[in-house]
Formats: structure tokens, sequence, C-alpha cells
């Protein structure tokens, strides 16, 4: 018997860029432009010419009873098409009587076909009803035809299926190209590279979990903060990956990219797992489905509840055990409340804390004075919790307009112990910080989307607007083994952004689709140091971001595409109200050609060429409390990501990145972005039985790097091989993973730093301090399925 596989139909992609430009003339211009247009089009928007026929519909998932949105609908023999809306209806207009195929198209599910025969003046419905099947990349078409900027949907719905997850550390790397890197035992989040960036974590890549934003503003340890550790990764039902500035619904964060991940609406089984491994390693996991029958009915409309919690502790690899202990509950309910109206209700609950060896100096392993695996300060560490609740109403309007409101509020805490140059600072105690917050978030986002007839063409238009209030106690204290010695910085941060944004996407010809959407953000700070009042202060600004894009379907198998756009990232809200020169919404643009394209039908291609610039990149020193300018930078970079499946069991896939970045304003000798890398590659060989045995061997690779802007310093690049086999029974699954297959000594988190160690120089050393990666590390699994 085939085991059921649940995946989500919608994915992303977008490109990149960045500007120095500080005039709004553009912007204004392109404004007018959109608002003309748009008049223009709504005077001359038609109703459905008499003599002619329409088609209404929705998409259900055969197995769950779901509705499924994103979903491709395509009339066999037109060149035209359409998706499902949010609440997984759609519509078909202005057809000539006569009989249609209808037929939906989804990437692991069986395409189901219905024949309709029209009647002048009539509305036909139809219900499709999609088999969750084996992966077939035969099935797959590469356009998206309600939402173009997902060129990247086809590669990470794949990537979804087949990529095994470990751990929560194994989503982000989902997203093609992007890689990470951990340096404080586990609890932190990770460092971030993608698109010729060392993003620190979160800057300039945009990241959310069903709608709930992840990147944290004004941040303790730096703006942007990213942690992803409250997502639990069996949870996970789908990703949509944007590239690049170019997409309207994104703003501060998404000038490198976005990537939205979302939950899964239900279970088809209940589960408990059980992991195993070295270094004191153990997982436990259980997902319990509320409504055990599949598919409840009230008032004939579905519903779907389940809980999730995981529990993980491990000592890991150091020399110094890490007491790493972290939980993590979810609570998520979905359901069809009428016919045209769902609720969707989320409640989630993280807490993490460990000890941590931190980053340590190449020179005191080559002395003998600590292994590759000891630390010079083992009191690091720390320990952080979250609290997530959210509610989306989801509503279809007369016209077939869909309301989407999502109001959600965060209670996030975080406590971080870290010591970067030992003895540079206080010789005979130590040079310990300790980066505390206590922060509640308010938001709301609401999106207004309908599909406008315009003569034989379909203008889809999305409004949006929405609005997210952080307010944070934030301090920057010096410590000894934990304990405050005296504080650098603490007071209130106060940061909102309100924002609104207009995307419209037209076909202008059958094959031709123009994207064009503006972004209006506003931020308001207010900082009140606790200590010394001259440093508090309000400010406020705000940023204009029009997007422009193209996509020219040449078959269903070949797209080509051309994108650009204006982004920004926001700066520290101390260090806009302290420096009244700061650079506070410093501009990113964005620009990139490209193709998804299938050479033969099993072969899935993706390919970009693109270029970023930005006027200001800036990264928030958590550790000193101040913000530190590189400038005006450059880059660009090709992307390509391969999915070839060999046989109905075997496939390969393979994203190699290459990235050319420069500090615009620098002397040619000092000219590098530190940490940037030039090349990444990942990918590897996968085979996979519907059900029954399963196997993947995986490969990563990322290059030696400038650590410094003059390059005297260099990062380590590595190769590492990964594997994973699994047994897969109706009622049971086991299985069994190996990171660092072949033993490889590599380092993750690399800095060049200047510290001092016991005995040195009162000026210390500046060398190349790392975090040691994993080394071969074997764990098992076992799940029961009821």
């Amino acid at each position: 018997m085939e085991q059921p596989y649940s995946l989500s139909v919608s994915s992303a992609q977008a490109g990149q860029a960045t500007p120095k430009y500080g005039s709004y003339s553009l912007a204004r211009r392109f404004l007018a432009t959109i608002v003309l247009t748009l008049l223009s089009l709504a005077a001359s928007a038609q109703h459905p010419a008499a003599g002619t026929a329409s088609i209404r519909g929705t998409v259900v998932d055969s197995v769950s009873g779901q509705r499924l949105p994103g979903v491709g609908i395509r009339l066999e023999g037109q060149a035209a098409g359409t998706a499902s809306d949010a609440l997984g209806a759609f519509r078909l207009d202005k057809l000539p009587a006569g009989t249609y195929t209808v037929r939906a198209t989804a990437l692991g599910y069986r395409s189901p076909a219905a024949t309709v025969t029209l009647v002048a003046g009539a509305t036909q419905t139809v219900s499709l009803h999609l088999a969750p099947v084996a992966l077939s990349l035969r099935e797959v078409t590469v356009s998206q035809p309600r939402d173009p900027n997902q060129s990247l949907a086809t590669i990470t719905q794949i990537d979804r299926v087949l990529r095994p997850l470990n751990s929560a550390q194994d989503l982000l790397p989902l997203v093609p190209g992007l890689f990470i890197a951990q340096h404080a035992g586990g609890g932190k989040a990770e460092q971030i590279f993608i698109r010729g960036f060392d993003v620190d974590h979160g800057t300039d890549f945009n990241v959310s979990v069903d709608g709930l934003p992840v990147n944290m503003v004004s941040h303790a340890h730096g703006q942007g903060y990213a942690d992803f550790h409250f997502t639990i990764p069996e949870t996970v039902e789908a990703l949509n990956v944007y590239k690049g500035p170019y997409t309207a619904r994104f703003g501060d964060f998404a000038t490198a990219g976005a990537g939205e991940f979302s939950t899964k609406t239900s279970l088809t089984h209940s589960q408990a797992k059980l992991e195993l491994g070295q270094f004191d390693t153990r997982r436990a996991l259980l997902m319990l489905d509320l409504l055990p029958d599949g598919k409840h009915l009230l008032s004939q409309h579905t519903e779907s509840a389940y809980l999730a919690a995981e529990y993980s502790f491990t000592n890991s690899y150091f020399d110094a055990k890490q007491d790493f202990k972290r939980f993590n509950g979810l609570a998520k309910y979905t359901g069809l409340l009428s016919e045209r109206t769902s609720l969707m209700v989320l409640g989630s609950h993280f807490t993490s804390n460990w000890d941590a060896s931190g980053q340590v100096p190449e020179r005191a392993i080559r002395d003998g004075h600590i292994s590759r695996f000891g630390s010079i300060d083992p009191s690091e560490g720390g320990r952080t919790n979250r609290t997530n609740a959210t509610a989306t109403l989801t509503t279809t309007l007369p016209h077939d307009a869909v309301l989407r409101q999502q109001a959600y509020f965060v209670n996030y805490n975080f406590n971080l112990y870290s010591n970067f140059t030992f003895f540079l600072e206080n010789p005979v105690e130590g040079d310990e910080i300790r980066q505390n917050e206590h922060r509640n978030i308010y938001g709301y986002t609401g999106t207004y989307e309908r599909d406008t007839q315009l003569g034989s063409r379909k203008l889809h238009s999305v409004l949006g607007v929405g609005t997210r209030l952080d307010d944070v106690d934030v301090a920057l204290s010096r410590t000894v083994n934990r304990a405050v010695r005296d504080t650098i910085v603490s007071g209130h941060v106060y940061e909102q952004n309100l924002n609104a944004y207009l995307d419209e996407t037209l076909p202008l010809t059958d094959h031709l689709t123009l994207n064009a959407a503006l972004r209006v953000d506003y931020f308001r700070f207010n900082f009140q140091e606790q200590n010394d009042p001259a440093q508090s202060g309000k400010a406020g600004k705000g940023r204009v971001s029009p997007k422009l894009n193209l996509y020219y379907d040449l078959t269903p198998d070949v797209q080509f595409f051309a994108r650009s756009g204006f982004g920004f990232h926001s700066n520290d809200a101390r260090a806009v109200v302290q420096n009244p020169t700061a650079n506070v919404l410093p501009r990113a643009i964005g620009y990139e050609v490209g193709s998804t394209f299938k050479p033969v039908p099993s072969l899935v291609v993706n390919t970009a060429l693109w270029a970023l610039h930005l006027q200001d990149e800036l990264v928030y020193v958590g550790d000193g409390g101040f913000t530190e300018s590189a400038g005006r930078t450059r880059r660009y970079g090709v992307d390509l990501s391969v999915r070839y499946q060999l046989s109905r069991t075997l496939f390969l896939d393979a994203d190699l990145n290459y990235n050319h970045g420069r500090l615009v304003e620098a002397h040619p000798d000092s000219n590098r972005i530190p940490l940037a890398p030039t090349f990444t590659s990942i990918g590897g060989i996968t085979y996979k039985q519907p059900s029954g045995f399963s196997a993947s061997l995986r490969y990563r690779h990322l290059n030696d790097r400038p650590a410094n802007e003059f390059n005297s310093v260099r990062a380590r690049g590595y190769f590492l091989l990964d594997a994973v086999v699994s047994y897969t029974h109706r009622r049971f699954q086991m299985g069994a993973s190996v990171e660092n297959l072949l033993n490889v000594e590599w380092n993750q988190a690399q800095f060049d730093t200047q510290s001092r160690l016991p005995g040195e120089a009162p000026e210390g050393v500046s060398e190349l301090h790392f975090t040691p990666g994993t080394p071969f590390f074997l764990k098992g699994n076992v799940s029961v399925f009821f």
C-alpha cells in the first residue's frame, strides 16, 4: 500500500537588489503610472459577454478532505489558465459554449480531469479531488498562474518531498543556495549565507512561519535576528522561496530574499517518534490528530486540529558538556466555517537553554592550549523562549474577491552569554558579556485579492495593509561567570512598522505576463535609555519600494523571466535615535533574468543571472552596542538548480551558486566583503519508494572566502557528505542518519577577531576564530503511526 504524502502545492522565488539613491522621484512616477493604469483598466472592465459561460470549482485533497490553494487549473487545448485561491476555489469565465476538459496540476498529486459541457449564459460547477501519489517530475509544469513570482515553486516542492529533515536546522537550507553556520552550542540562531551575503542572523533575509515574523528588529544580539528553532520539522508542509527584493508582500530584511514556511493544516495520521544518537543525543516527538477520522464535518464543512510536541537533549561533541535542552509545543486548528469562510488558529511555545564553547582562536589549538573541541571560556551559553498566538480568517466576498486577515501576538525572552575577545579588555576577569531582552510583538496583516475581467484577459490584484509593533526591554552588560558586573546599554525600544502595498498581475498575451507592484513602509522608532537620558530619542522614516517583473511562458515547460525591484533593511532603533546622521532604511535595488524549463520530461532546471546593490550595508554589533557601516556594496552572480528523475524511484539534485561582491567605495586592496561566499553547492542522490525503503547521500560545499576586507585572513571552506536511510511501513518507520560521513575536520562560524589569551601582549592577536563543525555523527530513529 502506498504511503500517502501530504504536500502543499505552493512555493516560490524571486531575485535580489539595492541602490544608493535617496530620491523618491522614480517611485512617485511609478506610483502615478500604476494608479492611472488601474483607473483606466477598471473603467474598461467588462462583465462576461452574452453568449459565453463560466466554470466554477474547488480543489480538494482526497485523503485529508482539505481544500488546496495554489493548484494550477487549465483547459486542455487552451493556453491560458488560472489557479485555486486561498479557499481552494477557482473560476474560468468568458468561455464559448461547448465541451471542455478541466485539469488540475499539482506536484505530488495525480492530475485529475473533468469533462464539462457549457451552455451559453450558464455557470457549471465542478469539484476536483486530488489523490496523493508518488513524486513524478514528468507531471511538473513550470509556470505559476496565480503568483508568477514563484519561479522556484517547482524546485522547492520537489525538495520538500526528497530532502531529509533531521532537525529544525535542516529547514532553512531547503532554500536553494542557502547555507547556515551554528556558533553557540545549537541554541542561538544560525548565521545565514545566501547570494553572496553573510546576512549575520537575518539582516538581509526575511523568514516567516504561518505568517508569523521570525526576524527580530532591534534585537539584543543583532538586527534581524531570526531564531527558527521554535519550528518542529515534521509539522512543516510547504516552503515558498523568493530570492531578491521583487515581491511586494515582503518589506524589511527581504533584500537577498525571503522564505515563507507553512505548517500542516491536518495530519494523515498520529505519530510518536524517538531518536537516539551519539554525544548523549535524544529526541522525542508526539503528533496527535485530534480528529482521527481524517475528516470531520461541521454543517458539511471540513475542519481539522492537531497537537505536536518535541523534546530534545544533547551534550554535543565539545569537550565541555553542552547540556542542551529544548521543548517545542504546537496546537493548530483549521476549519471551513462556511462555503465562503475559513479560520486558522495556532498557538505554540518554545523554550531552550544550553552551555556553549564559543569560537576559539587557531593559535590556542596550534599551541596545545585546548583541543579542537575545547573552549577558552566554558561559562558561555544562554536560554531563550518564545510563545506565539495567531488567527487567520479568510473570506470569499462577492465578485470572487478573497479577504484574508491575520492577527498575531509573540512573547519572546532572550539571554545570551558570550566571550569573543577573552581577556583583551579585562585581563583579570575576562570579557564575557550578557545580551538580554524581553519582547512583545503585536501585528496585523490584511489582504484583499480579486480577479477582474478585462476583455479576454484577467487582471489579478492584491491590496495589502499591515502593522507590526515591537515593545522591547533590552540590555547589554559585562559579566563574570554569568554574574552581571556592570551595564553598558539598557533601555526600552518601541518600534512600529506601518505598511501597504498594491500588486497587479496582468497577462498581456497568452504567453507574456506583467507583474507590477508598489510597497510603502513607515517606521516609528523610540528608544529610552535607562541610565543616560541624553541617549534617548524618537525618529521616523518612510520608504517607497516599486517592483516590475515580466514572465514569458514559451510552453508549459519553458518560462523566461526578467525581474527588478527596490527593497531595504532597517537600522537598529538605538543607532537611529542616538545618531542623527545614521542611515535609517538603506535602500536596495536588484534585477535579474533567468528561466525555469524542462529540457526533457524528467528534468527541471532553474537558472538566474542577478545583481544587487545596497546603499549601505549595516550590521548592528550587539556585542558592543553600536552599528557598523560597510558603505555601499555591489553583488552579482549566477544561480543554477537542477532536479532530475532517473527512474520512478531514483532522483538527482544539485544547486550551484556563484557570487561576486565588493565594497564600492573602498580601495581595491581593501574592498572585499568579509565572509561573503563566492561559490556554494549542495546536492545529492535519493532513492525513494512511496512506501518502503528510501536512502539519500548528500553533499555540501562552501568555498574559502575572505574573513576581512583585505583578504589577509581566509575563512576555510569545506566539502561534507551526509547520509540518510529509512524504511516506511503503514504502521511504523525506522531510520538512521549520519552527518559528516567522512569525519572531515571543518569550521562552521568563522571570524577574523582580535583576542587575548593569558600571558599574551595587551594588544592581543588578530586571527581566525571558529566554531568546529560536527564530526561523524550517527543518529537512529523509530516512529509509530496510529
